[in-house]
């Protein structure tokens, strides 16, 4: 059975004092049933996620019932790192796809405080030595990774600069994105180095914000919506041994051993759609080099042919393969249990012709996105309208 996405929501994503995850959960969910043409009575089954709920610093989302309304509708919570959103929406697609609901809310929300991806390695069972060595969850480990990329297969430090522009220049576009200013390719690369060759404006933030979507049964959609966005497929994988992952770096490396290169297989065997026919994709960009390495993983290009990809313009708006058109998580942050569904928001935005100023051109008919979550989660999925 196949499943269609009716409505979308989003809460603008950055800093929101006084407002708390849930609020921001509660405004996405309410956007996407107004968007959907349903009220909360109409649901039977819903799934979100929330790094913050499960950890037991806000409250999960199931709980937002409180505020939507008590009418026992099924409720589960979801955690996977920076794949909670997809595995929600997973979560959602299979149950209708089974039989046992006809339509769902997919929800995700957080809100981070600033240095919230930098833990102490105590919380996860390893000595200082782990961050002495470079192997801590963020700065340290993306860049042993790009490093060795680049030496690989011949990226330049201008790549990255040049991934990080675009995506800074899309957020300005977007008026739910954190980050509204362009930032140029110069100013980027003489940023203050965090982490070689990784500069400050090359990483995305911790930050705030939620998303919703309402899915149903694809033969129903027609009741709610004439521009359903179907759901072609959901993959999720995880890490096999000799990929290189944020918490195990010491292993033996090999190409095309990742979970996004095993997700995105999957996710086009599903679908019957192959990576030359997407015509927009939001894939996660951690920081630039994650961009510009997912690129190959997903299968849109081999190991070396970014360089160049981007500097041709191909991943611009106006390119061959647009990515990242609302700028990513670079222009906007991420909040763990949101991001993915940030994706999902904006390719539905492009399929259905609304993305306003950073609308692909030629109204795109097949999109994509995927994340990765530590420590070594792909998830990725195939939209169509």
């Amino acid at each position: 059975m196949d499943v269609a996405i009716i409505g979308l929501g989003i809460h603008p994503f950055g800093r929101h004092d006084g407002v708390s995850a849930m609020d921001m959960g509660v405004y996405a969910a309410r956007q996407a049933l107004r968007d959907a043409g349903m009220d909360w009575g109409d649901l039977q089954f819903a799934a979100g996620g929330s790094m913050m709920g499960m950890q037991g610093t806000e409250a999960s989302p199931d709980t937002m019932v409180g505020r939507l309304g008590l009418t026992g509708v099924p409720f589960v919570n979801v955690y996977n790192g920076c794949a909670t959103a997809g595995t929600a929406l997973a979560t959602a697609c299979n149950a209708i796809e089974a039989g046992m609901y006809d339509n769902a809310l997919v929800v995700g929300f957080d809100k981070h405080p600033r240095g919230a991806f930098d833990p102490d390695p105590a919380i996860l069972g390893l000595g200082k030595w782990y961050g002495d060595t470079g192997m801590m969850l963020t700065t340290q480990f993306f860049a042993m990774k790009i490093n060795r990329y680049m030496h690989d297969f011949g990226i330049t430090t201008s790549t990255l600069a040049k991934v990080a522009a675009k995506n800074f220049r899309n957020g300005s576009l977007n008026p739910n994105a954190w980050r509204q200013k362009p930032v140029s390719e110069e100013e980027i690369a003489s940023s203050r180095t965090l982490n070689y060759p990784l500069t400050q404006y090359m990483f995305c933030s911790p930050d705030e914000g939620a998303a919703a979507v309402v899915v149903c049964r694809a033969d129903q959609a027609h009741r709610y919506t004439d521009r359903a966005v179907r759901v072609r497929a959901v993959t999720l994988k995880t890490r096999r041994f000799g990929s290189f992952e944020v918490m195990a770096p010491w292993l033996p490396i090999e190409r095309g051993q990742s979970p996004t290169v095993d997700a995105a297989r999957a996710c086009f065997e599903q679908a019957g759609i192959g990576p030359d026919e997407v015509q927009v994709a939001q894939i996660q960009d951690s920081e630039s080099g994650a961009e510009i390495m997912h690129m190959a993983e997903n299968g849109f290009c081999a190991d070396g042919e970014q360089e160049r990809m981007i500097h041709d313009g191909e991943t611009e708006i106006g390119g061959r393969l647009p990515i990242n058109t609302d700028g990513g998580l670079l222009a906007n942050g991420e909040p763990i249990g949101a991001s993915g569904l940030r994706q999902i928001h904006e390719v539905c935005l492009q399929l259905r012709g609304d993305a306003g100023q950073r609308q692909v051109p030629n109204n795109p008919r097949v999109g994509y996105t995927q994340v990765y979550g530590a420590p070594g989660v792909g998830c990725c999925t195939l939209l169509t309208t």
